[in-house]
């Protein structure tokens, strides 16, 4: 197996769970706004680098031997940064075998509680998801001018060590607002690594939504996180009486089930496929705090 380098846009928490899941022969570079992430970077296994939305030398030169790209910065008003930055580079990468770009299932908006596959319309309702589905398109355009496979990557809410129900609680942040019939997919980032690992060690492209087996009310889950504490959960705050940010209403605007077929099809089995799966073994093992002094060991 020839050795694959493999460079990440944007290497933050999915970035270095991607990083930390790295079986094989793999150097890694990924980037960063901040060289006070640079060390975070490091111990996941990540050769750091500054992009702040402008090509570099070093940047150019570890792209010249990248031979699997993962995008992971979100689309901006004016486009999408690394495009904006790179088309040019990223169109001429001579060892370039495969492309990946983590997306979101919010490209799909709302559908009534309905279940949702990767044939479903994407009919956005936020600016942020109208950004996705075109940044999507452009990945998408680039592979097919360049003849390189590109893999979409649909990713529901994101949790793991660090950020979860049990983290919440203990900080004093958890909270339980019901909507009715309103209901949620996650993933965990090992997943999201899974995932992304998978795809790149056959070469896949398509569009795959990355998520959970069991979309649930977000309340079910600090009430089960509570339940492993062994602490009594925050009471149920109505929807309509809560105090929310306009981003954080958005989300509730959106309710879907999102279906993962497509995905294992691919072959991917996927390790945490609902939260209390995810919860029970975070709680177990004690990696639920902080997802940055997880020892390799543990995985």
């Amino acid at each position: 197996m020839s050795e694959k380098r493999v460079f990440i846009f944007g290497a933050g928490y999915s970035g270095k769970a991607f990083a930390r899941a790295n079986k094989g022969p793999a150097n890694i570079f990924g980037t960063t706004r901040s060289p006070d992430k640079f060390e975070a970077q490091r111990q996941a296994g990540i050769a750091p680098l500054l992009f702040d939305g402008a090509l570099t030398d070093e940047i150019g030169d570890a792209l010249e031997k990248t031979t699997h790209l993962v995008i992971s910065i979100a689309p901006e008003e004016a486009g999408d940064p690394v495009l904006n930055a790179a088309r040019e580079a990223i169109a001429q990468m001579p060892a370039l075998e495969w492309i990946g770009y983590l997306s979101t299932v919010g490209v799909y908006g709302n559908y009534d509680g309905a279940w949702v596959d990767e044939t479903a319309e994407c009919r956005p309702v936020s600016k942020r998801s109208v950004m996705r589905v075109g940044a999507e398109q452009d990945w998408l355009q680039l592979g097919s001018d360049i003849g390189r496979p590109v893999a979409i990557l649909r990713l529901s809410g994101i949790y793991g060590p660090g950020r979860n129900a049990l983290v919440n609680l203990e900080n004093g942040t958890a909270r339980r607002l019901v909507k009715p019939d309103q209901v949620f997919n996650r993933i965990h980032c090992d997943d999201i690594a899974g995932a992304l690992w998978r795809l790149i060690d056959s070469n896949t492209g398509g569009i795959f939504n990355v998520t959970d087996d069991l979309p649930a009310p977000p309340q079910d889950v600090v009430a089960y996180a509570a339940s492993l504490m062994g602490v009594t959960p925050p009471p149920e705050i109505p929807f309509d009486a809560a105090q929310l940010s306009p981003m954080a209403r958005s989300f509730y605007g959106e309710n879907k089930r999102v279906a993962n077929a497509a995905i294992k099809a691919a072959g991917y089995r996927f390790r945490f496929p609902d939260y209390r799966t995810a919860l029970d073994h975070m709680w177990a093992s004690g990696d639920w705090r902080d997802g940055e002094a997880r020892s390799p060991m543990k995985r």
